[in-house]
């Protein structure tokens, strides 16, 4: 697939089903490698999880949900169970992390990077037809949930990226222009 055609064509997947191999989940994390990363310092890491493991971090997430909500016992059991689903909704989760560093400019850098690392993961997806889309959400912010996923106190997640065989037709592309964004200067 022609880059142009991979950028202007890959749309987040939202319904995923089938299964992803490790080759192919090897395959798309050797193409986020390729970001840039300034001075060089590699903080991405990816955790890939599936099966009992995706099962077991929405456990975790419902736990912290439900027990921060003041809701009645039938409501607060709904709400866990539907957080619960979550990361059930693709048969492979990825949560892309990046290491921070004390120097706020090099974490800064860092997570940029390791967003682009996103990005070229996402485009390798869809080239190889594969559906994805990236997620965060408050699972994404919370001690809890890195301490689940074995990070180390300092890591932030990045993304959930949802992967698998698509099980819907792409949304239509809104329109872009470039009037209002792009300004030159000499």
């Amino acid at each position: 697939m022609d880059l142009f055609e991979a950028l202007r064509t890959r749309r987040s997947i939202g319904k995923l089903a089938g299964d992803v191999t490790d080759g192919e989940i090897r395959e798309l994390v050797e193409a986020a490698l390729w970001a840039p990363n300034h001075r060089l310092t590699e903080p991405w890491r990816f955790t890939v999880l599936r099966g009992a493991a995706r099962e077991r971090l929405g456990r975790a997430w419902a736990a912290l949900v439900a027990g921060e909500t003041p809701l009645d016992v039938e409501r607060r059991e709904a709400l866990a169970s539907r957080e619960a689903g979550k990361p059930l909704r693709a048969p492979v989760v990825i949560a892309a992390s990046v290491r921070t560093d004390p120097d706020p400019v090099v974490a800064d850098e860092d997570f940029a990077a390791t967003a682009a690392a996103v990005q070229n993961l996402l485009l390798a997806a869809h080239a190889r037809g594969l559906g994805a889309i990236w997620r965060t959400g408050g699972m994404a912010y919370r001690r809890e949930i890195r301490e689940h996923l074995g990070l180390d106190a300092g890591d932030r997640i990045v993304a959930f990226i949802y992967l698998g065989r698509p099980a819907m037709d792409p949304p239509q592309a809104r329109p872009r222009s470039l009037d209002g964004i792009l300004r030159f200067s000499e």
